[in-house]
């Protein structure tokens, strides 16, 4: 997979994928990430890439034209027509649900706003999608992407040492993980569950699902309601 990211700070997202498991993958070649400055395709001597906005109002917003050449560019490197995506905060919350959309694309570029965001026209003819990480306000797309890359990057294969890495843990199956331990078995008069001890893995797989049940029906309500349930979790857990 190869993703482009549009940003005033490229440096910002490198930084950041360039270490850990993302890092690797990249040195890897598992994954393709491609961090380019939108102010290279800004107009005049200052390579401008922002204006005011019509109507009035304060702050100023990024122009479609720069944004428009960075994404041709893009597409001509790609000779593809890549899945574009605006890191905004209308946009719909990321979720693995879409996570795992995301990343049966060969190819996307993630746009970063900056400012009071980007020029509407742009949006509409790229048809680009918008998504957000959460109901509140940041200065700039550049952590959001870095968020969703990341969270794209590990699904591919070979990022991570195995597949079940990522389908044993919250979210990926619409439930949260269940309590995990390590060494010693006890710790301040806490004791490590007995039956992950035993080595008897049908009742271990048993335990995880029945906690990661419990956890989720009580922090996340919403999610358990969705949740796929066995006829008899449903009595278990009073779920009709």
């Amino acid at each position: 997979m190869r993703i482009d990211i549009v940003t005033l700070f490229p440096e910002m997202c490198e930084n950041i994928l360039n270490e850990s498991i993302i890092g690797r993958a990249r040195a890897r070649g598992y994954l393709q990430v491609c961090c380019h400055q939108l102010r290279d395709h800004g107009e005049g001597v200052h390579k401008r890439v922002d204006d005011c906005t019509f109507g009035g109002g304060k702050g100023m917003l990024l122009m479609a034209q720069p944004i428009a050449k960075a994404f041709d560019e893009i597409i001509e490197q790609t000779a593809v027509r890549p899945h574009i995506v605006y890191m905004s905060p209308r946009g719909r919350v990321l979720d693995q649900k879409k996570v795992k959309e995301l990343a049966k694309n060969e190819n996307i570029i993630v746009l970063c706003g900056h400012y009071e965001g980007v020029d509407e026209r742009v949006l509409e003819e790229y048809d680009v999608e918008e998504i957000s990480i959460g109901d509140f306000v940041l200065t700039g797309g550049e952590l959001p992407a870095v968020i969703l890359t990341d969270a794209v990057a590990r699904m591919l294969p070979g990022v991570l040492s195995e597949d079940v890495c990522f389908e044993e843990e919250s979210h990926y199956d619409g439930l949260l993980e269940y309590p995990q331990y390590t060494r010693p078995s006890a710790w301040r008069g806490r004791e490590v569950p007995q039956v992950l001890l035993n080595g008897h893995h049908e009742k271990i797989k048993k335990w995880r699902r029945e906690q990661s049940l419990k956890v989720t029906q009580k922090a996340r309500p919403d999610l358990f309601e969705k949740a796929e349930l066995t006829a008899e979790e449903k009595r278990a857990f009073g779920r009709k």
